[in-house]
């Protein structure tokens, strides 16, 4: 709303001293004043991220439930409304908030296309709300004459507004039946049954007199993704291992014969390393060595040779066309292909002859590789985005995007996003997203919680998170309820990932095949997205470089392996049968759900996801203990599960396929690490009898 000048002109404060003899130096300097007739007040409108400087984010379908504080000076009545709309521009819907208490008001709005929607709040003092709401406590009879008299020239007043001609005809009605009513001489109780016609009330609150409506001045934004920005299970291996036996290079035609494995797995999301072709300058050897051997591939991230750049492919994998065919053929499998996007290059990428100045210079004159002491990245050059020719540089990176959309990938995973300007990000994904609303953008970010925070957003749909490293009991707790009751749940979507190429985490250096299975079912069944870098995790490859780091020993990023997907040991099935669970369960598709139990020892890790109508609800147990058994009593919020006191239920596992049948808040669970160190278990309340035995439903 534009502020309006107040009806006696800006020297209205000056006026109120005529009469006073008033030397220069006191005189009163006209100033602009805002329409002082607008008495309502706006406060505290949420969901916001940074007061509406960022949007909050949502999934196609969502409720967006939006509350403000509304209230006015005096004791007038005060209405509100939510305003919303799709885009920039367009017509705004709009409906009435309800009022929670202690002024605070609610409304919703569901979000049906992708893109971005705006939304704001109006508030307004209400003339006829105040009169019904003071005609009610009226006790004598010349009282409700006299507002009955009142409320007739409301009622005119809201059919004059009125929009529709049945609206315009039964209001004109009811203020001259009303107006008769007062002026004939009609009995009290017949006053108030008319004024007080719920129904007729209705209509005339339908159109309110918003001349002195307030509408706040932010408008605050939504993202609205497709739902697998929210949820999600993805699964990266390097295309180079997909021949199998590690001395073969792997093609997109190798990588098509992986499908169905990754299908039965239940991931649908497959992320490959870069694609692009490899510098041959500075190329890494096995195990990060500066003196690689005939034949050694080099690191994936070393992107660009004389083959192409970003927009090319390694001619090892194959061509562009056979990219094609292996997205296709992930399509039918129920897969998406995500691509990983790093804006670095390789010494003989092309844009380092052809663009010098996108990049550092040393001292000497040379390009500064990249470096993070004590680590040296000889095989990469960083870009520089405070170059002069920034604009070129920004349009050239955005274009990378654009390219490989064009060919049919709409999920990336950028890599190390927190060393690329945040400013570029903004605009990039703001640009990128306006052409494909349905474009996921995943943050490989493991640096300071707020860069972290500030690159989601920005934009990215989902980032990835210190899962990694929370090991402990108290760690979990406080991190995930962080991530899901935080404010930065509105627009911080977690990718919990136990291993990447870059991270073997200390605890499964040591714990065995027990801690790689408690690892992802925590994973799994904690955040909404999750992902493995297989087939390193599910073979439970454990065998660092050194003592106390966290690199592979013969780490795939320098050369081709040989991974045996047949070995009986492997953790195929118990990772299916997790995202079968996954796929399965509302509850567990979604972050908002989260709540942790109370259990007696501080081994076992309990909690609980259930859906916002707890239809489904799901509990999970962890024994954190990879090498004994751990018990304990888990004490239920039976409340919060939907369930009444002293009520049978049943827990089903669908990890096992065990049932349990417990009553009250007390039960008690017993988990063995060298069987399985987790129950996932979907809470099954309904009861019926059918011969001797229970059966829930």
């Amino acid at each position: 709303m534009t502020p309006a000048r107040p009806p006696e002109g800006a020297h209205a404060v000056a006026r109120r001293h005529e009469g006073t003899a008033m030397s220069p130096s006191h005189e009163v300097t006209p100033i602009e004043l805002p329409d002082g007739r607008v008495r309502v007040v706006v406060e505290r409108v949420s969901p916001a991220v940074d007061d509406g400087r960022f949007p909050i984010k949502r999934v196609l379908g969502d409720r967006v439930v939006v509350e403000a504080d509304c209230f006015a000076d005096g004791h007038d009545a005060v209405a509100c409304s939510l305003l919303w709309r799709t885009g920039g521009d367009g017509a705004w819907h709009s409906a009435p908030m309800a009022q929670l208490g202690n002024d605070r008001w609610r409304a919703a709005f569901t979000v049906d296309t992708l893109g971005s929607w705006s939304y704001t709040v109006r508030a307004w003092v209400d003339p006829f709300l105040s009169w019904r709401r003071d005609f009610e406590r009226r006790v004598e009879l010349d009282d409700l004459r006299v507002a009955a008299r009142e409320g007739a020239l409301r009622i005119e007043e809201a059919a004059e507004r009125a929009d529709s001609g049945a609206d315009t005809t039964l209001l004109k009605a009811w203020a001259q039946e009303l107006n008769r009513a007062a002026t004939g001489g009609a009995a009290a109780e017949d006053l108030r049954r008319l004024a007080l016609d719920e129904a007729r009330a209705t209509v005339a609150t339908r159109h309110p007199d918003l001349r002195h409506a307030w509408v706040h001045p932010r408008t605050y934004s939504v993202t609205v993704e497709r739902p697998k920005a929210r949820h999600s299970s993805w699964y990266e291996f390097f295309p180079r291992s997909a021949a199998g036996d590690g001395t073969r290079h792997g093609t997109f035609a190798d990588c098509e014969a992986w499908l169905p494995y990754v299908q039965r797995m239940g991931f649908d999301v497959l992320y490959f390393p870069p694609i692009h072709p490899i510098g041959r300058v500075n190329r890494k050897g096995r195990n990060n060595t500066l003196e690689p051997q005939a034949g050694d591939p080099g690191s994936p991230w070393a992107i660009g040779a004389r083959e192409g750049g970003h927009h090319a492919v390694l001619p090892e994998l194959g061509t562009l066309e056979d990219f094609h065919r292996l997205v296709k053929r992930a399509g039918e499998h129920g897969i998406e292909i995500a691509m990983d996007i790093a804006f670095q290059c390789a010494p003989d990428h092309p844009w380092v002859q052809e663009h010098p100045q996108w990049f550092r210079k040393r001292a000497d004159g040379s390009i500064q590789y990249a470096e993070n002491p004590p680590k040296k990245y000889q095989d990469i050059y960083p870009f520089d985005f405070e170059s002069d020719d920034w604009p070129a540089l920004w349009r050239a990176l955005a274009g990378v995007f654009e390219f490989w959309i064009g060919h049919g990938v709409k999920i990336f995973r950028v890599d190390n996003p927190h060393t690329k300007s945040f400013g570029f990000w903004e605009w990039a994904i703001s640009t990128i997203r306006g052409r494909h609303p349905e474009v996921i953008f995943l943050s490989e970010a493991f640096t300071r919680p707020k860069v972290m925070h500030r690159l989601a957003k920005l934009g990215y749909s989902q980032s990835y998170t210190y899962f990694t490293w929370r090991n402990t009991k108290q760690e979990l707790v406080d991190y995930f309820t962080e991530l899901t009751r935080g404010p930065g749940r509105e627009y911080f979507r977690p990718n919990a990932w136990p291993n990447t190429p870059d991270i073997l985490p200390a605890a499964l250096q040591w714990g065995g095949r027990a801690v790689f299975m408690s690892r992802v079912a925590l994973a799994a069944t904690l955040a909404a997205n999750y992902g493995i870098y297989g087939p390193a995790f599910e073979l439970q490859e454990a065998r660092a470089l050194r003592a106390g780091g966290e690199e592979y020993l013969d780490s795939e990023k320098f050369e081709l392996r040989g991974w045996n997907r047949d070995d009986p040991a492997s953790l195929a099935g118990f990772i299916a049968a997790l995202n079968r669970a996954r796929r399965d369960n509302p509850a567990l598709q979604s972050d908002a759900g989260l709540r942790f139990i109370e259990v007696d020892n501080d081994q076992l890790l309990a909690y609980a996801k259930a859906t916002e109508d707890r239809s489904n609800v799901v509990v999970c147990v962890v024994n954190l203990d990879p090498h004994h058994v751990q018990s304990g009593w888990l004490q239920l919020d039976l409340a919060a599960l939907g369930l009444e006191v002293n009520q049978a239920f049943q827990m089903h596992d669908l990890l096992s396929g065990q049932h349990f049948l417990w009553q009250g808040p007390r039960n008690y669970v017993s988990l063995d690490p060298q069987r399985s160190p987790a129950h996932v278990m979907q809470l099954r309340s309904r009861l019926r009898r059918e011969s001797d035995f229970d059966y829930f439903l």
